[in-house]
């Protein structure tokens, strides 16, 4: 494959009244016809600095995962670190579809796959995006094999090649960002990307079926801290496809009471957006106008700031 150009990532200047207001705490007592979308980021939150890991989430499929992990890596680039995603997820390979490695001609292709069976580094199954700043490693269909071979060491395999990788670049990753998109169950595979993380990022669609599997998830993740990585924390809860409503009100107060380390971030639903993986852009290229490109852009900053503002 030629190499083709890279696409720069613009910063985003959203009008003041298209940003969300960010918060400390909820007013539980304020009217309906008053209560407006927030972002809450609790006293117990703690911001992160790079280089970070964060693996994104959720037991139940539909809820925004690939398209959080996606635009947050943009929003990141665009704040000027070097930032790489990891598809973790065999279905479709939806991130790999919607990014597009590119290859170097009469090369070999690696993936996700060949790190977990050794056949490469994690270095050599990363190639660029067409968006600077912005690296993958692909999968498809073939990471099912993790799943029924199990190498040796599979749990912590993730986990030890990203320390390799930072051993061979001189004891820090070359990544100021690596976010992991971990497949819609409790498979092997998305138990290495939460053993490798240093945070999770949950995103929940708004709706009642995804409120009936935040219990399994909560699960999971304690258990993934008591087991195979105790400094796993959970960073955010993003509420995908947000509208107004009393529902999205009480989700958002129960994932505070789940989670209240984390921050709770509102992605307000988006007609266009949900047109970008068609397009083989971010939102934020694809239609920066449109409300969730601003909101996963506050959500970005929040969680980790951009070089200037670090």
């Amino acid at each position: 494959m030629t190499e083709s150009p890279r696409a720069a990532l613009p910063s985003l200047n959203s009008p003041p009244g298209d940003r969300l207001e960010i918060v400390n705490g909820w007013d539980a007592d304020t009217p309906y016809q008053s209560w407006r979308p927030q972002i809450l980021v609790p006293p117990t939150f703690r911001q992160a600095s790079a280089p970070r890991v964060f693996v994104v989430v959720n037991q139940k499929g539909g809820a925004g995962k690939t398209t959080t992990t996606v635009e947050l890596a943009a929003a990141w680039a665009a704040a000027g670190h070097r930032v790489r995603v990891i598809d973790a997820d065999h279905q479709e390979a939806a991130l790999s579809a919607w990014l597009l490695p590119q290859y170097p001609e009469g090369s070999e292709r690696h993936s996700l796959r060949s790190v977990f069976f050794e056949d490469c580094t994690l270095a050599e199954a990363t190639y660029p995006t067409l968006f600077a700043g912005v690296d993958v490693v692909p999968s498809s269909v073939d990471l099912q094999r993790v799943e029924y071979e199990r190498p040796i060491g599979a749990e912590q395999g993730l986990a030890a090649a990203l320390a390799q990788e930072a051993e061979e670049a001189g004891g820090r990753s070359p990544y100021d960002v690596t976010l992991i998109d971990a497949a819609p169950s409790l498979g092997l595979v998305t138990v290495a990307a939460l053993t490798a993380a240093d945070e999770a990022l949950v995103p929940i669609k708004v709706g009642g079926l995804d409120m009936k599997a935040m219990a399994s998830l909560h699960k999971t993740l304690r258990s993934v801290q008591r087991k195979t990585n105790p400094k796993l924390s959970v960073g955010a809860v993003l509420l995908t496809a947000w509208d107004k409503s009393t529902f999205a009100r009480q989700l958002a107060t129960k994932v505070s009471e789940d989670y209240p380390e984390a921050a709770v971030v509102p992605i307000r639903r988006s007609i266009r957006a949900s047109e970008a993986p068609l397009s083989e852009e971010p939102i934020r290229l694809y239609a920066p106008e449109a409300a969730p490109a601003g909101d996963y852009d506050q959500a970005a900053a929040v969680l980790l700031p951009g070089r200037a503002a670090a």
